[in-house]
């Protein structure tokens, strides 16, 4: 029996993987390939599942791949080998702390290997905020050893997000992660994950790059916290507000918009705020996840409060 192609999608948060994701969806779906997707989520809801209507999806939730909910992602390879569950392409997406070669040795367990075939670790980094995670001034140890990680780890790496960067700064970037990545990995330039697919999905076989058992067990300190019931927020004073938490990496999620009447879906990095509006969903309710470095819940919950409550 042909194995089922896995390619993992990895990158730190907000580097565009989900972009990626989709358009690696719609090509499948056009050489008429069944499709099976994996989301991987630190908090317990994925506020981007809209995206993936009428796709068969399995959401991992409440940590990462990984580390803490590695057996639900066995579990879930389980369901995918069941014959009512076959599928010709297997994509899975990890949180944006999670490290892929965990996820490899998964799929390299035996038994697993004999199901899956392993094509190809994606990894993303985001260019606009590359020398700033790098920076040992505005990161932490900890993110920078992740993000290392990333790159070491994949064989075709996309520097995403090249449009906001100018050449000078794309060569330079180019240039460090030639570096760190292995040297057979293939490095392409992105703006908005526009990348030739078919380089993207070439033939390749990655068991032998990796060990068959797993001696990764790395945790980041990774949090998550999310944040219900809110009421309607101006854009300015929810930005100044995700501004003003210590140690934020990222925020996501969906807010209600006053002015559009409808809900609208928030992303936040590196102290922006970006909104997208006109969201196509059935959504009714307002979730903002907040993903950062040993949050303090307690503190964020009640500054949330005294802002937007009291």
């Amino acid at each position: 029996m042909e194995r089922t192609s896995v390619y993992v999608i990895s990158g730190f948060l907000g580097s565009g993987k989900t972009t990626v994701l989709v358009k690696m969806i719609q090509k499948f779906k056009e050489q008429g390939r069944k499709l099976g997707i994996i989301l991987n989520e630190l908090g317990d809801e994925c506020v981007e599942s809209h995206l993936f209507r009428g796709e068969k999806i399995y959401e991992l939730l409440n940590g990462c791949i990984c580390c803490s909910i590695q057996e639900d992602l066995r579990k879930t390879l389980d369901i995918f080998m069941t014959q009512n569950n076959t599928v010709d392409v297997l994509l899975i997406e990890g949180t944006g702390v999670a490290d892929p070669v965990e996820i490899a040795d998964t799929l390299l367990h035996p038994f697993y290997i004999d199901k899956f075939q392993l094509k190809s670790i994606i990894s993303l980094v985001d260019a606009s905020h590359y020398f700033e995670y790098q920076s040992i001034f505005s990161s932490t140890k900890e993110i920078r050893d992740l993000l290392r990680d990333q790159i070491i780890s994949a064989d075709y790496i996309i520097l995403n997000k090249t449009d906001l960067i100018t050449e000078k700064e794309k060569e330079k970037i180019h240039v460090k992660l030639k570096k760190i990545a292995d040297s057979k990995a293939i490095i392409t330039f992105a703006s908005y994950g526009n990348i030739k697919f078919d380089t993207l999905v070439e033939k390749r076989d990655l068991a032998a790059k990796f060990p068959s058992e797993n001696s990764y067990k790395k945790h980041h300190h990774i949090s998550t916290l999310k944040i219900e019931n809110i009421p309607n927020i101006q854009k300015i004073d929810l930005e100044k507000w995700l501004n003003g938490i210590t140690n934020l990496i990222r925020a996501k999620g969906i807010v209600f918009d006053i002015e559009n009447s409808s809900y609208t879906e928030i992303q936040f990095a590196a102290n922006q705020l970006k909104v997208k509006e006109g969201l196509n969903t059935d959504y009714n309710k307002s979730v903002i996840i907040l993903i950062g470095y040993k949050l303090n819940k307690a503190e964020i919950q009640k500054s949330f409060e005294n802002r937007f409550i009291s």
